[in-house]
């Protein structure tokens, strides 16, 4: 079945359990207010980032595509985007981490394709378009810093979280979206506040995708870069809000060096973050990134990893000292008195694995009803099986047809009779097949004859625990969409008709048919109608400035009139000087 999206040279290569989250980007939605919201802040941005943002950023808007007159297109990014190796595609507000990380893996930016509205010009809780394209996009063309997302992207999205996460996730998302709202009620706003609140309290031990999400909010969404005491921004968060991207530069909001202490640092998306973390190059960001993947069950293993999946209660793989891999939800382990994990159970329908390709015969299919282990050396036998030649395994009577008892050094028996060993490419061993087989540990039963073929996965020790599967073809239902939608926003008639006006100056300014008499219709319109509406007013003003239109200083007056009122004081202010200049 082909894709509701379309392919390109890096798209193609995203997983099918990806595409589900890519919608079609809704352009025709996007009302002329919305336009001239992007025209406003792409145009301040661009002033004002020229003086405090890392070089990268004005040089990466051109090689991106990014238009400082018009919401980009997804298409159109992607045409340029590709040039540089990264792609774009539509999504519907915030994704789980993981899918988030995955697709950032594969060199792919996951644009929010909702617009802020005016209310939310300075900063939105919420994804959005001039978030993700406007930030994130420019800094992808420096090559550095684009590896380094990729490779966050790799290690993040085997990071394993823990069962609050999701919870969490979701209460974030509907706060997001309720926020940007104009119809939300102050109620729904209130108890999805003190939701997330109320998770933000009862976390408990941060898990690892909770530590590599504020790795990522303090780099690639809050990151500061260059000298501590006048550092540039690069953080897509700060570049795309012309509020914070001010107040991060003032004293009041405390600078720190970069290092991984930052994993531990939480962060709130509905208020301005009263510190940043400096970073004194991209290089810097990379070390960083992998001391913490050093700490994390994907090259730890053990039975801390096993643990930590346990506690996920979601799918999740380990991987042996032969390079068998086992996916699937696991719900126990047994340690020895030296905190060595020495057998394992998954839940439900389980995979094995080798070099992430599923093995023949070993599917959800064939393990419907979960899978165990036991892990470690046979006692008083100083080959690990892992290792055992043929011969070996012959002289210690481990071969087809053969009834065999053993005993592991952790206490683990196994009993039955072998029908088959599967080995890897290279000859090694990875599994042994039993029928009629008995796996107990002390006086409890592990698996008995009556559930059928017994399959043994062979490793002395686990070298890796790790989120999702080892093959993602393994699951079918990989990754859950979430249920709570971005709401459409509903225009009244009142509000329709502003953004006609808003539509007329936009096609006079790109068609290049604007005349003083239209303008002076519609600044009457506007004054009589919509007389509180600053945005439209700047647009007209910056007109006639242009054009040199007697009716300049009118216009001029009564947006120093609206000056009066504290929300638009700043907004106005920099709109003029822009205009000025």
């Amino acid at each position: 079945m082909s894709p509701h999206f379309e392919l390109n040279e890096v798209t193609k290569k995203l997983p099918k359990h990806l595409h589900k989250f890519v919608i079609q980007q809704p352009y025709n939605e996007y009302t002329a207010q919305n336009q001239a919201v992007w025209r406003y802040v792409m145009r301040m941005n661009v002033a004002y980032l020229s003086k405090v943002a890392h070089g990268s950023y004005l040089e990466g808007l051109e090689k991106t595509g990014i238009s400082i007159a018009q919401i980009p297109y997804m298409q159109g990014m992607n045409r340029i985007l590709k040039e540089i190796g990264w792609a774009a595609v539509s999504v519907d507000g915030f994704i789980p981490p993981n899918a988030f990380m995955e697709f950032q893996a594969y060199n792919v930016l996951v644009i929010a394709s909702d617009m802020r509205t005016i209310n939310h010009i300075e900063y939105t809780p919420a994804p959005d378009i001039i978030h993700e394209a406007a930030g994130h996009a420019p800094i992808i063309a420096n090559p550095e810093y684009a590896e380094y997302l990729r490779r966050f992207g790799e290690i993040g999205s085997k990071a394993i979280s823990s069962a609050k996460d999701y919870e969490m996730y979701e209460a974030i998302r509907l706060l997001s979206i309720l926020k940007e709202n104009p119809n939300s009620s102050e109620k729904a706003i209130k108890e999805a506040e003190e939701k997330v609140a109320f998770l933000q309290e009862n976390m408990g031990e941060l898990s690892e995708m909770a530590q590599i999400r504020n790795l990522h909010w303090w780099t690639v969404e809050y990151g500061l870069i260059g000298n501590i005491k006048k550092p540039k921004i690069y953080g897509a968060g700060l570049l795309s809000s012309i509020g914070e991207s001010k107040w991060c530069m003032q004293d009041e909001v405390k600078k720190v060096p970069y290092s991984i202490e930052a994993a531990r640092v939480n962060f709130d998306i509905t208020k301005p973050q009263p510190q940043l973390f400096v970073t004194p190059d991209f290089a810097h960001l990379s070390l960083v990134l992998e001391q913490f993947a050093n700490k994390m069950g994907i090259r730890t293993g053990g039975l801390q990893g096993l643990q930590k999946l346990i506690d996920s209660k979601n799918l999740g793989t380990i991987e042996l000292s032969t390079g068998v891999q086992i996916s699937g939800v696991f719900t126990k382990v047994i340690a020895d008195e030296n905190g060595k994990p020495i057998y394992f159970q998954t839940t439900g329908e389980t995979a094995l694995s080798n070099r992430d390709k599923e093995l023949i015969g070993h599917g959800v299919e064939n393990h419907k009803d979960g899978f165990g282990s036991p892990i470690g050396k046979l006692k008083g036998i100083n080959i690990p099986i892992e290792n055992m030649s043929p011969r070996d395994l012959e002289a210690y009577q481990i071969y087809e047809g053969k009834q065999i008892n053993l005993e592991f050094e952790g206490g683990i028996y196994v009993e039955g009779e072998v029908i088959t060993g599967t080995r890897d490419l290279r000859g090694r061993i990875q599994l042994i097949t039993f029928k009629n087989c008995t796996v107990r540990y002390l006086n409890e039963i592990l698996f008995q004859p009556e559930w059928g073929i017994y399959d043994m996965a062979i490793g002395k020790e686990v070298v890796a625990a790790y989120s999702g599967p080892a093959d993602v073809n393994s699951f079918l239902e990989l990754g859950k969409v979430s249920e709570t939608k971005t709401q459409k926003i509903r225009y009244s008639a009142s509000e329709q008709d502003l953004y006609a006006l808003y539509k007329e100056v936009r096609e006079m300014r790109e068609n290049n048919t604007v005349s003083e008499r239209k303008i002076e219709d519609i600044f009457k319109e506007l004054n009589r109608k919509f007389p509180s509406d600053w945005l439209l007013l700047l647009e007209l003003y910056e007109l006639t400035l242009h054009y040199k239109y007697k009716n300049t200083s009118l216009i001029l007056e009564k947006l120093e009139g609206l000056k009066c009122n504290k929300s638009y004081t700043k907004l106005i202010e920099n709109g003029l000087a822009l205009c000025n200049q």
